[in-house]
């Protein structure tokens, strides 16, 4: 039998938004460029930069990675549209790796005060 792992994360994306705001440098230390530029490109970027950072947080969890001291937010990227997908680097990519994970299923919502996300990842 397949082992799987879930995560699951919610988060107010208005607390996002004043992130967004406040810390100049709060995109570059957890968002991709590709993710800041799909982000950057909607109608609410806060709603979308809620849901990826929803979905890393959901990811971190699935793998067992955590998401205090260790948690490295741009290596874990969430690509694709309209279903999201998951691309793994650096040392999260090695820790899935040596726990025999491959595939890693991402489903991100939201509302108009919330975002969510659950992640399931399974062995190779």
């Amino acid at each position: 039998m397949q082992s799987v792992s879930v995560g699951i994360d919610l988060i107010e994306i208005e607390r996002i938004r004043r992130a967004l705001e406040r810390y100049a440098g709060f995109r570059d230390r957890c968002f991709t460029p590709d993710e800041q530029a799909y982000c950057d490109s909607r109608k609410n970027p806060a709603e979308s930069y809620a849901g990826r950072f929803a979905g890393k947080e959901a990811v971190g969890k699935a793998l067992g990675f955590g998401v205090a001291r260790t948690f490295a937010w741009r290596e874990i990227e969430i690509v694709g549209r309209p279903k999201p997908a998951v691309r793994l680097r650096g040392r999260v990519a090695a820790w899935a790796e040596q726990r025999g994970i491959g595939a890693i299923d991402l489903s991100m919502t939201h509302s108009r005060e919330l975002a969510s996300a659950v992640a399931v990842a399974g062995e190779a």
